[in-house]
């Protein structure tokens, strides 16, 4: 039999909640083929369907031979099954996860241009899809694993599996494979670092969906009046209608049992009015309040766009289905790229939304500099504005707004002891370029350096142009004591000990082009050369003071759950957000 790069797979389009007529919305995603085990378990997901609530473990998923075929052969086995049985079948939960899964891995790799690895020792990341009895889902580093919950519905007549809801579980796999790309944003920091594993989250499951024509062409007028099967009305096409279709709400099944009110959804980020002031308000300080921020700029940004290209299509009063949902799903598509892209142009440590700004903007104005079609990167900017988050840099003449710059052209780099081809491939020859040029880099001599990442990457633009570039991480740390913190122009927190040992954390992403120069150098250094204040050591040290993350048995348990836990009880303490539970 011939092998096919990718294969086919019936999923729930979102979750059981939402309905084509009568029966479960569905449709087919197509993911990387590989040679499989039961579970399923391929070289980079390995479902083990342990119950830890029951102490069940379910067996192992089989390989069916239909999920190998394509177009031209018989399809899935789960295309016919009927609803009741779908949600019954532990086989069907197993492979739904393990495919959006796949998916998603599959879209970043795509988007980056190189291949990404877990953030743990290991290749192959633990999934359970019935993991425990709770209205909770999360992923964890330390258990190397993505775990989903299941509770009662409010009526007691049937289970919610969280596992089975499109977006929780694109939602989860986004953490595990941001935390790949940089691993200190799950470090106590800021709210906006905080704030971004869940908004970044957020974005990429949405997205991912709305790339989908089918749902898009099915959902995005439903619960409105008037509904057919090949037009919709242009006055239901409005940002106002949108905002509060189901299209744009996250987890509508979880959402609406938690809640007790029908169709109501986890979380609906769009519906948040714009205001410059959300990120400077202690309201916002809770992860995924704060998140919910930057998920509302980004989506009015879609909407906008959207509705823009819908002006050209139709008569005055209806609108094709079909077109209008290739455009959405089009531009859905080009903006999730974007985002995944960005997190190369993003400072290693200490995230704030104005950087993931900038770094969009470069990442897109790098491949698509015209940007005639959807004038994507104009929406992006003024939603983004409208929300507080002002890139932080201005861009220079000539290029685009809000995006990074160069080096200085006074910045002067030695390129003649080290040789790029090894940099490519060697951390300590790169190390070596680092510390060759500390003064332009301005590292820190009494810092603990250490290169997290060198990755080579090949993207490809909308035109067919191809950009070639090498993305470096390097991080800094250093350790001093509470007294010394003035000699170093930072403020020490008020009532901080003199004793008290600090650590400051800097880090930089250094892009290199095809020839070895350096492209673009963007972090934020232990000390800020300009900042006579040195604000953000400043403020992250308050925050964290604040928090409790320098009280005695303060975990460093980076808890996902926890975080899940209290944003979905409404329930938030000032306490250190990687606290442990119990402390």
């Amino acid at each position: 039999m011939p092998y096919y790069p990718t294969r086919k797979l019936t999923i729930l389009a979102l979750d059981p909640s939402v309905k084509d007529g009568r029966n479960m919305l569905r449709t087919q995603i197509e993911i990387p083929n590989e040679a499989l085990d039961r579970g399923p378990r391929g070289y980079r997901v390995h479902i083990i369907d342990y119950d830890s609530t029951s102490n069940v473990l379910y067996p192992a998923a089989r390989v069916r031979a239909g999920v190998n075929r394509d177009d031209d052969l018989p399809d899935d086995p789960w295309d016919h099954v009927a609803d009741n049985e779908l949600l019954k079948d532990s086989e069907f939960h197993a492979w739904m996860t393990y495919g959006i899964i796949m998916k998603t891995l599959s879209r970043f790799e795509f988007a980056l241009g190189r291949r990404i690895g877990w953030s743990f020792p290991g290749h192959q990341i633990l999934v359970s899809p019935h993991a425990f009895s709770d209205a909770n889902a999360f992923y964890s580093d330390r258990a190397q694993g993505l775990f989903f919950g299941y509770f009662p519905s409010l009526d007691g007549k049937r289970v919610i599996f969280t596992c089975l809801s499109h977006e929780v579980v694109a939602h989860e796999t986004t953490h595990a494979l941001l935390d790949g790309l940089r691993e200190r944003y799950m470090d106590a920091s800021s709210p906006q670092q905080a704030g971004f594993h869940e908004a970044f989250a957020d974005i990429i499951a949405l997205l991912s969906i709305f790339s989908a024509e089918s749902v898009v062409g099915k959902m995005v007028d439903l619960g409105m009046p008037n509904v057919n099967a090949t037009t919709i009305r242009r006055s239901d096409m409005t940002p106002a209608m949108l905002r509060s279709s189901a299209l744009l709400g996250l987890a509508q099944e979880m959402g609406s049992e938690l809640s007790g009110i029908h169709g109501q959804a986890l979380r609906r980020s769009v519906s948040l009015p714009p205001s410059r002031d959300y990120l400077s308000s202690s309201e916002y300080h809770e992860p995924h309040t704060c998140g919910e921020v930057l998920v509302s700029a980004v989506l009015n940004a879609y909407l906008e766009v959207w509705i823009n290209r819908l002006r050209a299509i139709g008569d005055d009063a209806k609108l094709d289905r079909k077109r209008a949902a290739e455009e959405g799903a089009e531009i859905a598509d080009r903006l999730l790229t974007m985002f995944i892209r960005a997190i190369d142009y993003c400072p290693p440590t200490d995230l704030q939304f104005c950087d993931f700004a900038s770094g969009v903007l470069t990442a897109d104005w790098e491949l698509n500099p015209k940007d005639e079609k959807y004038d994507m990167r104009t929406s992006l900017l003024t939603w983004f504005k409208a929300y507080g988050i002002d890139p932080r840099s201005e861009g220079s003449p000539g290029r685009q707004a809000g995006s990074w710059d160069p080096p200085p052209k006074a910045t002067v780099f030695a390129y003649n002891r080290t040789h790029f081809e090894s940099m490519r491939a060697d951390p300590d020859e790169l190390f070596r370029f680092l510390w060759e040029n500390r003064g332009p880099f301005n590292l820190n001599d009494q810092a603990l350096t250490r290169v997290l990442s060198v990755r080579p990457c090949v993207r490809t633009g909308r035109d067919g142009f191809v950009l070639r570039e090498t993305v470096v991480e390097y991080h800094q740390q250093l350790k001093v004591f509470a007294r010394e913190l003035s000699r170093l122009k930072i403020r020490k927190p008020d009532g901080m000990p003199e004793g008290t040992e600090v650590t400051l954390y800097g880090g930089n992403a250094v892009i290199f082009d095809e020839y070895g120069q350096v492209k673009y150098n963007v972090g934020n250094s232990i000390i800020a050369p300009r900042d006579k204040h040195q604000q953000r050591q400043t403020d992250r040290l308050k925050y964290l003071w604040q928090h409790g993350a320098f009280n005695p048995g303060a975990s460093k348990i980076r808890a996902f759950a926890h975080t899940h836990r209290m944003r979905r009880t409404g329930w938030y303490r000032s306490v250190d957000i990687e606290q442990d539970e119990e402390g």
